[in-house]
C-alpha cells in the first residue's frame, strides 16, 4: 500500500465529481456506508474505459455510488446492480433517481447468493465489480463469473482489506481475523485460478483484476 503522504497527493490530483456524486460520498461518510476508496474506483473506471465495458453486473450495489460513477464515466454501458440491504436500496434507488441516469441502471433486489436467475437473464457481462459481503467472495466468483464474457473481466474490491491481509498477527478481534482470514483464502485460490489471469494492486483498499485465460486451440 502507498504511504499517506503519497495517497494524499494523488488524490488531489483526481478531479472533483460532480455535486450528486459529492454528496453521495458525503452521506457515506457520515453514515457509515461502505463505498469504494477514491482511487481504487478511479483505476477500475480506468479499466472499464480502456476495455470498453457495454454490459456491467455490480454485487453490492450499497447506495449506488459505484453504479454512478461507472454509468457516467461510460454513458453508452448499462449497468446491472444487486443489493438485499432494504434501507440502503430505497437510498440508492433516490440518488439514481436524481442522477438522470436510471435507463442505464437495473437494480436487482434480494441476496447475491440467490439471484442468480434473474442476473442470468441480463447476461452475459463484459464485465463483474465484486464489492459485497467480503467472506462470501469467492461464492460470488463462482456464481456470476458463469455469465462473463469470454474477454471479459472482473474487478473485486477490498482485496487486501486495510493491510491485514499482510499483518494477520497483529488483529485482535476474532471477528475481524476470520474475516481477512476468509479474504486470504480468496487471494491464494483466485491467484492460482486455473481459469483465470489475475494481479491484485495496491490502490484504495486493494483490487484485484481477473481475465479468463486464452486456451490453445
Amino acid at each position: 500500500m502507498v504511504n499517506d503522504k503519497l495517497q494524499s497527493y494523488i488524490e488531489s490530483l483526481i478531479p472533483l465529481r460532480n455535486e450528486l456524486l459529492m454528496e453521495m460520498e458525503n452521506y457515506a461518510l457520515e453514515h457509515q456506508v461502505p463505498i469504494m476508496e477514491l482511487t481504487g474506483i478511479e483505476t477500475m473506471l480506468q479499466l472499464l474505459r480502456v476495455h470498453r465495458s457495454k454490459k456491467i453486473l455490480e454485487v453490492g450495489t450499497a447506495i449506488g455510488y459505484s453504479a454512478l460513477r461507472m454509468a457516467t464515466a461510460l454513458p453508452d454501458a448499462r449497468i446491472i446492480t444487486i443489493e438485499r440491504d432494504l434501507e440502503r436500496i430505497e437510498k440508492a434507488k433516490e440518488f439514481i433517481h436524481r442522477s438522470g441516469k436510471a435507463e442505464q441502471i437495473t437494480l436487482i433486489e434480494g441476496d447475491a447468493l440467490e439471484v442468480g436467475d434473474a442476473v442470468r437473464e441480463h447476461g452475459p457481462f463484459d464485465a463483474i465489480f465484486i464489492d459485497a459481503a467480503k467472506g462470501q467472495y469467492k461464492k460470488f466468483f463462482e456464481i456470476y463469473s458463469k455469465y462473463l464474457n469470454s474477454d471479459g473481466l472482473i474487478v473485486t474490491d477490498n482485496v487486501l482489506f486495510k493491510g491485514l491481509v499482510a499483518e494477520k498477527e497483529i488483529i485482535e478481534s476474532k471477528r475481524i481475523r476470520n474475516l481477512v482470514k476468509k479474504i486470504d483464502d480468496f487471494n491464494d485460490w483466485l491467484m492460482n485460478h486455473n481459469d483465470y489471469d489475475s494481479i491484485i494492486l495496491p490502490v484504495g483498499d486493494g483490487i484485484a483484476i481477473s481475465k479468463r485465460k486464452r486456451r490453445e486451440v
